[in-house]
């Protein structure tokens, strides 16, 4: 975060810039997960982006607090969310069938 910018920045294993992405939350949480990333903000939003492109996958989902951490399961079905006041969020992963 610079100047009340916020941005995303990607780069390989060896140390290449391959890409950025401007944010329009502050990111309070993030973890990757195989192809993709999972951020948590300080506005509440849930975002699920491509690893490679950094574009979001799905629309940020709305949980009206902050979020403090996010976490996936190691199966990768479920995403944990903690919220600012205690709340634990779990979100089923996939289709609602495997959910």
């Amino acid at each position: 975060s610079v100047q009340d910018k916020n941005a995303l920045h990607l780069f390989s294993v060896n140390g290449k810039y391959l890409g950025s992405e401007t944010l329009k939350e502050e990111v309070s949480d993030m973890c990757v997960t195989g192809e993709y990333i999972v951020m948590g903000s300080l506005q509440g939003f849930l975002s699920i982006r491509d690893l490679y492109s950094l574009s979001l996958s799905i629309s940020p989902l709305a949980m009206r607090l902050p979020i403090h951490c996010v976490s996936v399961t190691k199966e990768y079905s479920h995403i944990l969310v903690g919220l600012e006041d205690g709340k634990l969020i779990i979100i089923g992963v996939g289709k609602p069938a495997e959910v």
